[in-house]
């Protein structure tokens, strides 16, 4: 299957009056439609970093990004949908407007769009609330809103930078689960960035592990659980913890390979 989204040789680093600071060292690799890739690692290892540059929000120094085969460009920037940390709904608008705001900014306001982006809501439990406030919905649903705003824009690959770490414990397992079976079943290609290894255990088809800053793609696992489990029901799965445990063991002691300078084994199937 060719890749939809592909990352060749990246690096990038930080320039200031007190010199450079290197915050990622040649990442490379591909995503195929329908895949949901997590990415984890080190607090400061450059992971939001990435995850701006495959959007397109910053340039890489030297390497090159490839979406449907094309080098990445602004113009090619209208397949992707971005969710950040904060839900950034809009509190003097509804949430049906809310939903609408992407639409409007693109001038593709039109009435199947609008028909399409109600039909949304009503899916995921939220027409009911199209008239509300942000503010009158919980944290679960607010992330849900979110969501469909950014899916009524039709993206062929979805980024989403820690969506669920302002939420409480609890919210966080509710909203993860809603948000993780939404994407698959809108069959959508996502690269998640969290610091929750759970989290991206019960998510992601891959979990790309960086090193320690200057991040660089220390393995990448293969998670096979079995298909159709909700993420919910993927953390109760028999192998679940066989993965946690493998990922924390990976991110707690940086393989010999990687201290002499040569690049180890990137994919390992469990």
């Amino acid at each position: 299957m060719e890749s939809i989204f592909e990352v060749n040789h990246v690096n990038f680093a930080y320039h200031s009056m007190q010199g450079e600071v290197p915050a990622l060292s040649d990442i490379s690799f591909s995503v195929q439609p329908g895949e949901f890739i997590a990415i984890v690692g080190p607090s400061g290892c450059g992971k939001s970093t990435l995850l701006n540059l495959l959007a397109g929000m910053l340039q890489p120094e030297s390497g090159s990004i490839y979406l449907f085969g094309q080098p990445l460009t602004p113009e090619l920037r209208c397949h992707m949908g971005y969710m950040l940390q904060d839900d950034q709904l809009l509190e003097w608008r509804s949430i049906y407007k809310n939903v609408l705001l992407g639409l409007e900014v693109r001038h593709q306001l039109t009435e199947a769009n609008k028909s399409y982006a109600k039909e949304l809501l009503e899916t995921y439990g939220l027409l009911a609330f199209a008239d509300a406030r942000p503010s009158q919905l919980s944290g679960g649903m607010r992330q849900r809103a979110a969501l469909v705003r950014t899916l009524v824009l039709k993206p062929d690959l979805l980024f989403l930078d820690e969506p669920f770490s302002a939420l409480d414990y609890q919210t966080r397992l509710t909203a993860a689960n809603d948000i993780g079976t939404i994407i698959r079943s809108e069959q959508k290609t996502a690269i998640l960035v969290t610091h929750d290894l759970a989290e991206a255990v019960s998510l992601a088809d891959r979990i790309i592990i960086l090193s320690k800053r200057p991040g660089s793609i220390q393995k990448i696992v293969s998670v096979k659980l079995p298909e159709g489990l909700t993420p919910m029901q993927r953390r109760n799965a028999d192998d679940f913890k066989h993965y946690f445990n493998l990922i924390w063991k990976e991110l707690n002691h940086e393989p010999e390979s990687l201290q002499s300078g040569t690049i180890p084994e990137t994919t390992t199937e469990a």
